[in-house]
Order: structure tokens, then sequence, then C-alpha cells
């Protein structure tokens, strides 16, 4: 990778190429979207294009890959690493997760097409799991013996649907509202939690 390869000017085109795939995927279908589609809508030319990306396929890698390291990286931006926290005490800002999505539902809403983002609809979940195998310990209600792996993957699943179900319904509910609602399903089976860092 060269000198370049970070720059601000380079940064802002591959966010431009990203931003202009998220839209005609969901305008024709990610399969139906060619290199010239993606130009034309994003202003540049196939030269300028072919500089970044051998195809329309490496964009889409990239764009999926950067979006769900994001996800992995706002979880942990409320706490500090050994942080124990309470559910009972858990508030908005606990679930960064939540903003960071919402920040960014113009891309997690290819969540509800068809012909989306490859490896999008089996990516996403997996990273939430893995970002609960990961980053967190959790501790059950008066410590109840459980299976840890089943209890987060449980978790993890379980916050995916809700989430799918938000997005699907075009976050009729506010972010704060549905916080709120994933904040007291939380306490019905988690006692605390402790962030651990990546």
């Amino acid at each position: 990778m060269d000198k370049a390869a970070t720059s601000p000017r380079r940064d802002r085109t591959n966010e431009h190429l990203k931003s202009a795939l998220t839209k005609l995927i969901k305008e024709k279908g990610f399969h139906a979207v060619t290199v010239k589609d993606i130009v034309d809508y994003a202003a540049y030319n196939r030269s300028t294009f072919y500089a970044h990306y051998q195809d329309k396929f490496e964009l889409a890698e990239h764009l999926l890959v950067s979006m769900l390291h994001g996800l992995e990286a706002a979880v942990g931006q409320p706490y500090v690493p050994g942080q124990k926290v309470y559910t009972e005490k858990l508030n908005a800002p606990s679930f960064n997760i939540v903003a960071y999505i919402y920040e960014h539902r113009d891309f997690f809403e290819l969540i509800k097409y068809g012909d989306t983002l490859p490896g999008l609809l089996t990516e996403f979940p997996q990273t939430i799991l893995k970002i609960y195998q990961e980053q967190f310990v959790f501790e059950t209600i008066n410590n109840i013996p459980v299976n840890m792996d089943y209890f987060k993957r449980y978790t993890a699943y379980g916050f995916y649907g809700l989430m799918l179900n938000w997005i699907r319904h075009e976050f009729k509910e506010s972010k704060e509202a549905f916080i709120q609602e994933v904040i007291d399903l939380t306490k019905t089976h988690m006692y605390s939690f402790k962030y651990v860092g990546k």
C-alpha cells in the first residue's frame, strides 16, 4: 500500500464510492449494479474506481468490513477494560452499539433487501456474537449456572432479532425508546457484565 492509501482525498473517494454502492443496491439490487453505475452515481470516472478497487465485489467487501469493524469498536466506547456494569444501572450510553447502527442506518437498512450486499445477512449477526464472546463476561441473575456459550448466543441473536425488527419497521421507535426496551429485556436475565475489551 502506498503513502497515498490513507490520504484524506483517497478516504473521501472511498466513502463516495461506498455510499454510491449502498444507494444503488437499494435502487436495483447488488447483482444488477455495474461499475459504470457506481462511477456515474458518485461522479467519478472508471480509472478512479480501478485505482481503488479491482471490481464491485472488492468494493462491497471493503464496505462490509469497514462498517462491521466500526460496530465492534463502537461497543466498547462507553467502557474501560475491566469495568463491571450492573444491568439495573444501564442507560442509553451503555448501548453505543444501537447509536452506531442508527447513525449508520443508511448502510444497515441494506439488511431489508433481498439482493443485498454479499455477506451482510450472515456477518452482521455473527459480528454481534463475536462482540459478546470476545469483549464481555456476563453474569446471570442469582448466578444461575448456565452454558455460557449458549447464553451468549441466545443473547446475541435475541438482540439481533430485535435490531432487525427495528430496522425493518423503518426505525419507527425512537432510538431512546428502542434502547430502553432492550435494557428492560436485559434486566430479565442478566445481573451484570464486565467489559474486557478486545
